[in-house]
């Protein structure tokens, strides 16, 4: 990747910086209430993109379509914001760029309980839930792709973690932006890099430090942390993680652990970048180099 930033990534790093990032990653409406809040400015899919809004037993889900699409890949994508934030805007901006990435594929977004009110396993049970919702629909495991960033690229791997646990086939692929993979915060970088990082640094986020998800369960919990756990078996990963993340560590460790179990994983540094970095799309050069990768990845893995 550049070892250079471009002038506008600079830019856009410094607005990063002056925004509250970690509050805005955190917010907690629904799909329903963020709807109801953004009337005047809702988010509109292009033409050719098709929305369906499905409720399941314990949360919703959104399902994207391509019009006339006969691709057959389903992305199910969870969402980041540490576990207490719900599905907003900008995740319904990620869903239709993994659609395009994905050349029509369908992605379903899962809006799941968060916490505090829903602890741990609220997520990761309705992130099954969604799992299964696809394969009653016809969809063949090889076909799933899990996706997420952040809280949400963890519990892609938890939820693989849980699939392995329970003897049933994993999907085709993960892809995990940023991922945070170690809730016990062991890693090198939440020191290293906590005076760098424009999202979470210089201030110990309630997010990241007193997180209130794993309530009274072990935090070393695969299914909380999935870095514990033994990732053999596992679909192969691409992990995206900008260089300057207090969470760079999450991904460098767990990628360095699945491949030590013989997991296929493309681990990709953006220098210099920051958490979630691919959420501005095409506005810079580093998060259209990590969509293209993306586009590559759902590519190679299709069957």
């Amino acid at each position: 990747m550049s070892e250079e930033l471009s002038r506008k990534s600079k830019i856009i790093k410094s607005i990063v910086a002056e925004f509250n990032t970690s509050k805005y990653f955190a917010d907690r409406r629904s799909i329903e209430e963020a709807t109801k809040s953004e009337m005047d400015t809702a988010f509109s899919y292009p033409d050719h993109l098709e929305s369906e809004i499905i409720k399941l037993d314990n949360c919703e889900i959104e399902k994207l379509t391509w019009k006339d699409s006969d691709r057959r890949q389903v992305i199910l994508q969870l969402h980041g914001g540490g576990y207490v934030g719900a599905f907003k805007r900008h995740y319904k901006q990620m869903a239709g760029l993994y659609s395009e990435a994905g050349r029509g594929a369908t992605v379903v977004s899962v809006d799941y309980r968060v916490a505090p009110e829903n602890p741990f396993p609220a997520a990761l049970e309705d992130a099954l839930a969604a799992y299964d919702y696809i394969l009653e629909e016809g969809w063949h495991h090889d076909e799933i792709i899990i996706a997420g960033d952040s809280a949400g690229g963890g519990l892609g791997m938890a939820l693989c973690h849980t699939l392995k646990s329970r003897w049933r086939k994993p999907p085709a692929g993960i892809i995990a932006m940023s991922p945070w993979t170690d809730l016990t915060l062991s890693g090198s970088s939440y020191k290293d890099n906590y005076e760098i990082d424009p999202v979470f640094g210089n201030e110990r986020s309630e997010l990241i430090f007193n997180n209130p998800y794993p309530g009274d369960a072990n935090r070393r919990d695969p299914r909380i942390s999935p870095y514990f756990g033994d990732f053999t078996g596992f679909p192969p990963m691409l992990i995206q993680v900008g260089t300057d993340e207090m969470l760079y560590s999450d991904s460098e460790m767990v990628a360095a652990k699945a491949k030590s179990c013989g997991v296929k994983v493309r681990f990709s540094r953006y220098k210099g970048m920051f958490h979630v970095f691919q959420l501005a799309g095409t506005l810079m050069d580093e998060s259209k180099k990590a969509w293209a990768e993306v586009r590559r990845f759902l590519d190679e893995v299709r069957y």
